[in-house]
């Protein structure tokens, strides 16, 4: 994998900036009305911008997530590969799981068009296990 050019780099560090803040309209605004998004609580893809926005005003209102980027690199298909440190409580703070996970970008005429994440425990099946360890 090769480092990203700085420009994808800012983008990207940007969309994080704007997760982190709870910007929603913002991170809707870098994504091309026809995004095919992962769902990361539950599996699968959502698509178009307006289940974008659902999802993430959905899931604001269960969990807080923090995520800190920790390397930015381009994979063989121009994909941009994000390392990311993700933190993931309750609304009490109550911590539910702390991972590091790889999300990727496609990005086409400056938008995203497509996000997938390397992993494919899902955040529900992260909590569950978390849950788990702490009943032994």
């Amino acid at each position: 994998m090769a480092i990203i050019v700085s420009s994808n780099q800012e983008f990207l560090q940007n969309l994080y900036d704007a997760f982190n803040n709870r910007e929603i309209e913002t991170i809707i605004s870098f994504m091309r009305p026809d995004v095919k998004w992962a769902n990361g609580v539950e599996g699968g893809f959502i698509y178009g911008r307006n289940a974008v926005r659902e999802y993430w005003c959905n899931q604001f209102k269960d969990i807080q997530a923090e995520l800190e980027t920790l390397t930015f690199e381009t994979d063989e298909n121009n994909r941009n590969v994000v390392t990311v440190h993700q933190v993931i409580k309750d609304l009490q703070g109550n911590l539910l799981a702390d991972t590091t996970v790889h999300q990727i970008f496609t990005i086409e005429d400056g938008l995203i068009s497509l996000y997938e994440i390397g992993e494919t425990e899902t955040i529900k099946e992260m909590i569950q296990k978390a849950r788990n360890s702490d009943r032994k």
